[in-house]
């Protein structure tokens, strides 16, 4: 292994991305006497999805006192699960207690990334270039939209945009609004529009199964009390965790599980709130509870059962001029068509352009479906790490706790370049496929693999998220083994 030199300069980091884990990866790399760092931003402000989601209704399924920062606990969060307006608000309150946004290029998107004499060299839109030691990918999952195209819909003679780009210039008030999709987001949107438009109209595809979930207000005096008392504020953060992996994440790679049962009996439950038997049964999946991402709502069966609203399970058949057309030949009024389709969650750092060692593409290493190493690092990559990459326990834990725990591991890494050890460090090919196939073995067995498709599943239907106990990742998150890394 080459030695540095103590003379050398101080390693220079570039974060990409300045939503939730951005924010995160800048403070930590400060904190840990990193002072050479610059968080490249592609938007005018923080926040990520927080920031690109403004739709009626958004809030976050996991407690707030759980998705927060370990190390920045908020006393003053308004619900048990907060808006989504609340949670940008954080984001952009550590951002800037911290001095994150005095360190960040905002406006600036790096469109290549290349590694070239053991450094990064970066490349943005606008032509500026930058060379680094580190690149810490974190871009995201949930940030390019799925937008589906239909026959005709330049025809439309109203408005129509996905979820994550919501125009608040149009107006709800007394219009027919159609929503196309049943993720979480069209679950949120119906019940916040559904008492100001003349009408709201949701197109199902497939049907999801939803828990209910109570959203109780703090008040004053819990607020006041959290205040006062940080260690209240920790056991409620603790405890909802302790839940959260003994009572979801631990349970989803055993598809006979008698927990996700018991979760799928109080979905049915749930259902049965419905009091029309034929709009029941369309609202019925045709498979198990967790299959898919689980949907948590408080109101939504309340929503849809109103007497204006609507659900439509025929397919779409063409977007025309006064609304959609559907393949049993009705057409249905809309003066708004909103498309709460999801996201191209395979996309990560791409479309960016990321060239690793000997000239390798990452678009061409993840052509059969994104993957890495413990969902941190890719073969011939050094010095480029992912913060919630390919196969992250996404979906069933608070991925600020996810975030947390591998920055701390990508840190104890860096450490070997800064002790002088080495000038870089990446996963090796034989420890990337001995993960890859244990991962690919374990997935089979979890209930994402029970009969459904959702956005957890790759091309060939295997699910890409990570299929061993939370318990697990918090153990190999702790420390890396050094001996599945190539060091240089």
């Amino acid at each position: 292994m080459q030695q540095t030199d103590p003379r050398d300069p101080p390693l220079r980091f570039a974060v990409i991305g300045a939503g939730m884990a951005g924010i995160l990866a800048a403070i930590k790399l400060r904190e840990a006497g990193h002072e050479d760092v610059v968080v490249y931003e592609k938007a005018d402000r923080p926040g990520g999805t927080w920031r690109e989601n403004t739709y009626p209704g958004i809030a976050c399924d996991v407690p707030s006192h759980l998705y927060s920062y370990s190390f920045a606990p908020n006393p003053d969060w308004s619900h048990r699960f907060s808006p989504g307006a609340e949670i940008q608000a954080y984001f952009e309150g550590v951002a800037e207690r911290h001095g994150i946004d005095r360190i960040t290029r905002f406006g600036t998107e790096i469109v290549r990334c290349r590694f070239d004499e053991g450094r990064w060299q970066l490349e943005a839109q606008d032509g500026s270039t930058d060379t680094v030691d580190f690149v810490i990918a974190a871009t995201g999952v949930l940030h390019h939209p799925a937008v589906p195209h239909f026959e005709g819909e330049a025809d439309f003679g109203g408005a129509l945009f996905h979820s994550a780009r919501w125009d608040h210039d149009v107006e709800l008030e007394g219009r027919r609004v159609g929503v196309v999709g049943t993720g979480s987001s069209a679950i949120q949107i119906i019940p916040a529009v559904v008492d100001q438009a003349a009408e709201v109209t949701l197109f199902q595809r497939t049907a999801q199964w939803i828990t209910p979930v109570e959203n109780p207000a703090y008040d004053e005096a819990e607020r006041r009390a959290f205040r006062e008392t940080p260690e209240a504020m920790q056991a409620v953060r603790d405890t909802a965790s302790r839940a959260f992996v003994d009572g979801f994440a631990n349970v989803l790679i055993d598809a006979e599980s008698p927990v996700l049962a018991a979760i799928h009996q109080t979905c049915e439950a749930y259902l049965e709130t419905v009091a029309d038997p034929e709009l029941r049964e369309r609202l019925r999946p045709d498979y198990r509870a967790t299959c898919k991402r689980l949907v948590l709502s408080p109101n939504f069966y309340e929503a849809i059962q109103r007497p204006n609203a609507h659900l439509v399970t025929e397919d779409i058949a063409r977007v025309e001029r006064e609304g959609v057309r559907t393949k049993d030949g009705v057409l249905h009024p809309l003066d708004v068509l909103v498309l709460a389709t999801g996201f191209r969650v395979d996309r990560f750092v791409r479309p960016m352009q990321v060239t690793g060692r000997g000239g390798v593409a990452l678009d061409r290493v993840w052509e059969d479906g994104p993957f890495a190493y413990l969902a941190i690092s890719v073969p011939d990559f050094p010095n480029f790490f992912l913060l919630n990459g390919p196969n992250s326990p996404v979906g069933n834990f608070s991925l600020i706790d996810v975030a947390e725990m591998q920055f701390g591991y990508v840190l104890s890494l860096i450490e070997e370049v800064r002790a002088g050890r080495c000038r870089n460090v990446g996963v090796s090919h034989e420890a990337a496929a001995r993960f890859d196939a244990e991962r690919r073995e374990a997935a089979a067995n979890t209930i994402w693999a029970s009969g459904c498709r959702s956005w957890y599943l790759d091309a060939k239907g295997l699910p890409t998220a990570w299929p061993f106990t939370f318990d697990r990742f918090r153990d190999e998150m702790r420390a890396p083994r050094l001996e599945d890394f190539e060091r240089a």
